[in-house]
């Protein structure tokens, strides 16, 4: 379908400028999509990864918190788990990834521990198992893979929504817009050379008139 618009060399001139603008943002657009896909699948391989090793990890920590529960009295437990010692900081921060801001997430330690890392364990050790304590640490080790499994699965989510807008407006330009104005500019062409013709047609005759008079 081509674009209504007088056919005058005006406009004509400015059809094809405007081509050139699409089609240089269809490139441009393209390029966008490409690096994003190329960005996506890289952090997408990465999330599921980091989820194997995740879930991993916290199905120990889980199996060791309940052989720690049947050798324990659950009034032990509770009082050993009631109170947490350590704090962790989390600073959320963003990051430009071809204009997609996505979140950057770390961890601090604790203001005023002067950087060091704090014990997890929030009880001593005369009374507890061996089980919960190493259920413990291993969600403290953990800590640091969940934020970045968060920031992944954020960011993944983000950009998936990045990508399918990008792909909507190449194909808009692709299979709209870029066709309609090679028509568009196509017609015009066709028209201005009927006129030229029809207008040397006319001299022509003119031209016959007057030495036919002479």
């Amino acid at each position: 379908m081509e674009i209504r618009v007088n056919p005058t060399r005006m406009e004509f001139n400015r059809l094809k400028t405007r081509l050139k603008m699409a089609q240089r943002g269809h490139k441009l657009l393209k390029d966008k999509r490409d690096e994003l896909m190329r960005v996506f699948l890289e952090l997408v391989r990465e999330n599921k990864d980091l989820r194997t090793r995740v879930e991993a990890e916290l199905s120990r920590s889980f199996a060791n918190f309940l052989l720690a529960s049947a050798v324990m009295s659950g009034e032990s437990l509770e009082e050993a788990i009631m109170y947490p010692k350590a704090a962790v900081k989390v600073d959320v921060e963003t990051k430009n990834v071809m204009s997609v801001h996505v979140p950057k997430i770390t961890s601090a330690a604790k203001e005023g521990t002067e950087g060091e890392e704090e014990d997890a364990t929030p009880y001593g050790f005369a009374n507890t198992s061996g089980e919960l304590d190493t259920s413990i640490a291993t969600l403290a080790e953990v800590l640091p893979h969940l934020l970045r499994l968060a920031e992944l699965e954020k960011s993944v989510g983000l950009l998936a929504d990045e990508i399918d807008k990008t792909r909507r407006r190449v194909n808009a330009l692709e299979h709209v817009l870029i066709p309609q104005l090679q028509q568009t500019i196509k017609y015009i062409s066709m028209k201005l050379d009927e006129n030229e013709r029809a207008g040397l047609t006319r001299l022509m005759k003119i031209k016959d008139i007057v030495r036919g008079e002479d």
